[in-house]
Protein backbone atom coordinates (compact mmCIF):
# COMPACT_ATOMS: atom_id res chain seq x y z
CA UNK A 1 0.00 0.00 0.00
CA UNK A 2 1.37 3.38 -0.99
CA UNK A 3 2.03 5.84 1.85
CA UNK A 4 2.40 9.55 1.19
CA UNK A 5 3.67 12.00 3.79
CA UNK A 6 3.41 15.75 4.17
CA UNK A 7 4.10 18.56 6.56
CA UNK A 8 3.76 22.25 7.24
CA UNK A 9 6.48 24.73 6.33
CA UNK A 10 8.04 24.83 9.82
CA UNK A 11 7.78 21.04 10.35
CA UNK A 12 5.64 21.14 13.52
CA UNK A 13 2.82 19.19 11.86
CA UNK A 14 3.38 15.96 9.94
CA UNK A 15 0.78 13.73 8.32
CA UNK A 16 0.48 10.62 6.22
CA UNK A 17 -2.17 9.09 3.99
CA UNK A 18 -2.33 5.46 2.98
CA UNK A 19 -3.53 4.14 -0.35
CA UNK A 20 -4.79 6.01 -3.36
CA UNK A 21 -7.02 9.09 -3.20
CA UNK A 22 -10.72 8.95 -3.97
CA UNK A 23 -10.25 11.89 -6.32
CA UNK A 24 -7.85 14.71 -7.14
CA UNK A 25 -8.92 18.12 -8.32
CA UNK A 26 -8.43 21.80 -8.81
CA UNK A 27 -10.70 24.32 -7.10
CA UNK A 28 -11.18 27.82 -8.47
CA UNK A 29 -13.60 29.09 -5.77
CA UNK A 30 -13.01 32.43 -4.08
CA UNK A 31 -12.33 30.83 -0.67
CA UNK A 32 -9.56 28.60 -2.06
CA UNK A 33 -8.10 31.52 -4.01
CA UNK A 34 -8.00 33.69 -0.89
CA UNK A 35 -6.54 31.06 1.41
CA UNK A 36 -3.84 30.08 -1.07
CA UNK A 37 -3.06 33.48 -2.57
CA UNK A 38 -3.17 31.80 -5.97
CA UNK A 39 -5.56 31.34 -8.90
CA UNK A 40 -6.61 27.84 -7.74
CA UNK A 41 -5.87 25.09 -5.22
CA UNK A 42 -4.95 21.49 -6.01
CA UNK A 43 -6.47 19.02 -3.56
CA UNK A 44 -6.80 15.27 -3.10
CA UNK A 45 -9.35 13.39 -0.99
CA UNK A 46 -8.79 10.16 0.94
CA UNK A 47 -11.07 8.25 3.29
CA UNK A 48 -10.60 9.68 6.79
CA UNK A 49 -9.46 6.30 8.11
CA UNK A 50 -6.45 6.48 5.71
CA UNK A 51 -5.18 9.72 7.34
CA UNK A 52 -3.11 10.31 10.48
CA UNK A 53 -1.19 13.31 11.78
CA UNK A 54 1.16 14.43 14.54
CA UNK A 55 1.46 17.92 15.98
CA UNK A 56 -1.20 20.39 16.98
CA UNK A 57 -3.02 22.21 14.22
CA UNK A 58 -5.58 24.98 14.31
CA UNK A 59 -8.79 25.18 12.31
CA UNK A 60 -10.89 27.89 10.76
CA UNK A 61 -14.25 26.77 9.36
CA UNK A 62 -12.88 23.23 8.99
CA UNK A 63 -9.63 24.26 7.35
CA UNK A 64 -6.61 22.80 9.15
CA UNK A 65 -3.43 24.88 9.31
CA UNK A 66 -0.29 25.32 11.37
CA UNK A 67 -0.70 28.15 13.86
CA UNK A 68 3.09 28.71 13.91
CA UNK A 69 3.87 29.07 10.18
CA UNK A 70 0.36 29.41 8.72
CA UNK A 71 0.68 26.53 6.26
CA UNK A 72 -2.71 25.37 5.00
CA UNK A 73 -2.73 21.55 5.11
CA UNK A 74 -6.09 19.77 5.15
CA UNK A 75 -9.84 19.69 5.76
CA UNK A 76 -10.95 16.82 7.97
CA UNK A 77 -14.45 15.41 8.34
CA UNK A 78 -15.64 12.15 9.86
CA UNK A 79 -15.65 10.62 6.37
CA UNK A 80 -12.88 12.35 4.40
CA UNK A 81 -9.44 13.91 4.59
CA UNK A 82 -8.95 16.55 1.90
CA UNK A 83 -5.27 17.45 1.58
CA UNK A 84 -3.58 20.36 -0.13
CA UNK A 85 -1.34 18.55 -2.61
CA UNK A 86 1.35 21.23 -2.28
CA UNK A 87 1.93 20.18 1.34
CA UNK A 88 3.00 16.65 0.35
CA UNK A 89 6.70 15.88 0.78
CA UNK A 90 7.08 14.49 -2.75
CA UNK A 91 6.90 17.24 -5.35
CA UNK A 92 6.03 16.95 -8.08
CA UNK A 93 3.66 14.16 -7.20
CA UNK A 94 2.17 11.38 -9.29
CA UNK A 95 -1.31 12.74 -8.59
CA UNK A 96 -3.21 14.09 -11.57
CA UNK A 97 -6.45 16.09 -11.34
CA UNK A 98 -9.56 14.22 -12.42
CA UNK A 99 -11.89 17.17 -11.85
CA UNK A 100 -12.04 20.94 -11.71
CA UNK A 101 -14.65 22.64 -9.54
CA UNK A 102 -15.94 26.21 -9.53
CA UNK A 103 -14.84 26.58 -13.14
CA UNK A 104 -17.13 29.57 -13.53
CA UNK A 105 -14.49 31.39 -11.47
CA UNK A 106 -11.48 30.06 -13.39
CA UNK A 107 -9.19 32.78 -14.71
CA UNK A 108 -9.88 33.43 -18.41
CA UNK A 109 -6.21 32.91 -19.29
CA UNK A 110 -6.11 29.49 -17.59
CA UNK A 111 -7.25 26.66 -19.89
CA UNK A 112 -9.28 23.74 -18.58
CA UNK A 113 -7.61 20.39 -18.07
CA UNK A 114 -8.75 18.22 -20.99
CA UNK A 115 -8.82 14.92 -19.05
CA UNK A 116 -10.63 16.37 -16.00
CA UNK A 117 -14.38 16.57 -15.44
CA UNK A 118 -15.55 20.16 -15.30
CA UNK A 119 -18.04 21.50 -12.72
CA UNK A 120 -19.26 25.13 -12.82
CA UNK A 121 -19.91 25.05 -9.06
CA UNK A 122 -19.06 22.77 -6.19
CA UNK A 123 -19.51 19.08 -6.88
CA UNK A 124 -18.61 15.74 -5.41
CA UNK A 125 -16.81 13.90 -8.20
CA UNK A 126 -17.49 10.18 -8.51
Amino acid sequence: MKIRTGQCLCGRIHYEVRGEPLHVGLCHCSDCRRESGSAFVMFAVWPRRAFSSTGNFSTYEGRGFCSACGSRLFNLTDEDAELRVGSLDMAPTDLKPTCEIWTKRRESWLPSLPAAKQFANDATPD
